[in-house]
């Protein structure tokens, strides 16, 4: 991922100089299992354990050589041993896939709990701005088309549930990524210890793989990808919201406008949703990495690393874009100006017609049959205010007189109240409320 998208802290995860950290670390705990075990000298563990991870620029160096990561790291550390004979007892009995795949193990797992602390407080924003509004009036669409009377604050506690779901789901994601092997070059542990593997699993806090063929099977980073899919997807939601609503002829939402800030560079009046756009755009990215990882499941006849290349550019890219996605809709969300009188004003722009449905009901109470009287009834007077902008409730009862139906004026008056179609949202806003 570019500088440009990548926060300091989800971008040293994925750094090369914490991977060959943790290579560092791996190999380590494999010597200690194995010196505790006596297969290795002991007096071994402690020059191994000082040498400084080597640098990514001395792998680059060797690995264009070798043409292979791990044999050029393990040459750089080897290089930083002293004495340096004790480096011949590193990666014993392992293949790279048990160093890959370990490492890999803690690096996503480091990663989910960065991106579900951000999540935590994106609930938390979202929650808090729903209650604040579950009283601001406004519209609620169909289609784009006007609906029936609703709150703010409803809309934003559907977003508030969904981010929570997709919190949820990740950390449910966080355990199927937190799985390491150390079983050798076909799985078998045919030159290892199980309890060598056993050992490193509860120093890293990891879960031994229940099975490995060398590599570990990536159904379960393929469910963290979408984990992480589903979360962005749910941030553009909240995005395309924003953009709707910041629309010149909408105007009920508008993003935050900082000091000095421009909105084009040819017309000065303009104040563009660029951080939802910008949403918008980087959950592309996220999304885009489901296939590519879900092909490293199968892999040729037994294991390959055709997946590796893959997770190299999606793993970090997916993570590193979600993180800064969150932050943005952090911010966002509490920067967010709601236009509650601009939200009545469109609530009120079509005349009365968002209360067809209250009507229709009211109108079948009164005896007539649904869908032979008084559908048409109240559509005919819908479409006559639609294309006359005469007030629906003047249309509404042109037509019922020349129906014969005289209406109740005062009963109208109740069933056109805005504030009727939301009274019964309080359970939700407790549901909300309650959400942590």
């Amino acid at each position: 991922m570019i500088e440009r998208y990548t926060l300091p802290e989800m971008g040293r995860v994925w750094s090369d100089a914490h991977k060959y950290e943790l290579w560092c670390r791996v190999e380590t705990l494999v010597v200690e299992a194995h010196a505790q075990a006596g297969t290795i000298p002991a007096e071994v563990v402690e020059p191994i354990r000082k040498a400084p991870p080597p640098t990514p620029e001395r792998v680059r160096e060797i690995e264009a050589v070798t043409q292979h990561d791990v044999i050029a790291f393990l040459t750089a550390w080897a290089d930083n041993t002293e004495p340096r004979e004790a480096a011949a007892y590193v990666h014993f009995g392992m293949t790279s896939s048990d160093l890959l795949d370990t490492a890999l193990a803690v690096q996503l797992v480091e990663a989910t709990d960065i991106l579900l602390e951000k999540a935590d407080r994106l609930v938390a924003v979202l929650r808090d701005h729903a209650l604040e509004h579950r009283n601001t009036l406004r519209v609620g669409r169909t289609h784009g088309i006007h609906g029936e009377p609703d709150v703010w604050g409803h809309r934003v506690a559907d977003f508030a549930f969904a981010m929570a779901r997709s919190r949820d789901r990740l950390r449910r994601a966080r355990e199927a990524v937190g799985v390491m092997a150390i079983s050798g070059a076909v799985g078998t542990y045919s030159n290892i210890d199980p309890a060598v593997e056993r050992y490193v699993a509860e120093r890293l806090g990891l879960k031994p793989a229940d099975v490995s063929t060398q590599v570990v099977m990536r159904d379960g980073i393929s469910e963290w990808i979408s984990a992480l899919a589903i979360m962005a997807t749910v941030c553009e939601a909240i995005a395309l919201e924003v953009r709707h609503g910041q629309r010149t002829e909408v105007r009920e939402l508008w993003e935050p406008f900082g000091k000095g800030q421009k909105g084009s560079s040819a017309m000065p009046h303009k104040k563009n949703p660029i951080m939802s756009e910008r949403l918008a755009g980087l959950a592309r990215i996220v999304r885009a990495q489901i296939v590519p990882v879900l092909e490293g499941i199968p892999l040729w006849h037994e294991r390959d690393i055709s997946h590796s290349s893959t997770e190299r550019i999606a793993l970090p890219d997916a993570s590193i874009a979600l993180d800064y996605m969150l932050n943005l809709t952090i911010k966002l969300m509490s920067g967010l100006v709601v236009d509650a009188e601009r939200m009545r004003a469109n609530l009120e722009s079509t005349g009365g017609l968002i209360y067809t449905s209250t009507v229709l009901l009211e109108l079948v109470e009164m005896g007539m049959s649904r869908d032979d009287e008084a559908y048409p009834l109240v559509q005919k007077a819908a479409m006559e205010t639609w294309e006359t902008g005469t007030p629906f409730r003047e249309t509404l009862r042109k037509h019922a007189a020349a129906a014969g139906l005289t209406l109740d004026e005062a009963r109208l008056d109740e069933v056109c109240r805005p504030e009727r179609f939301v009274e019964r949202l309080g359970p939700v806003f407790d549901r909300l409320a309650a959400l942590s």
